[in-house]
């Protein structure tokens, strides 16, 4: 049994959707803080469509506000794992894998590009889904968040 799955198969065109960010969800915020939960920006995301309908390869790129209201940028690519609720193209799904990313914020590493990996997981159908991922602490000045965007396909 492996736990990678195999791409031998065919990978053909997949879906180009919008990003819209908008939210984030800070958790157990210290009280002296008063963070922006209202993240909005916009991007894009190309989901790639593998032969078996399981394991989706992605990339995306996109900007927004952060919680201390300066913009932030990334670009990134990952895998999820695609649970189907029915049987066609435009059936609901929940995805759940990782991103690997290259970031700018100016609250981190002095605004000096960084890389990082999250853990990618969305739910809804081919037109329009939920983004989400977990962002732990990573710095003393920092708190655990959520983070959430509406997907909206091209097409």
């Amino acid at each position: 049994m492996t736990l990678w799955p195999s791409f031998h198969g065919v990978v053909y065109a997949g879906n180009l959707s919008l990003l819209v960010n908008g939210k984030s969800l800070h958790m157990n915020p210290p009280r002296s803080i008063e963070y922006n939960e209202k993240n909005w920006g916009a991007g894009i995301q190309y989901d790639f469509e593998s032969y078996d309908r399981k394991w989706v390869p992605f990339m995306s790129v996109s900007g927004f506000i952060d919680s201390f209201e300066n913009p932030s940028y990334y670009t990134g690519a990952g895998i999820v794992r695609r649970v189907h609720f029915g049987h066609t193209k435009d059936s609901k799904h929940v995805d759940a894998g990782l991103i690997g990313f290259l970031m700018t914020r100016k609250d981190y590493k002095d605004g000096n590009p960084f890389i990082g990996m999250l853990p990618a997981l969305s739910f809804g159908s081919r037109r329009f889904a939920v983004n989400m991922t977990y962002i732990p602490k990573i710095d003393p000045k920092m708190v655990a968040l959520w983070f959430f965007q509406l997907k909206i396909s091209t097409f």
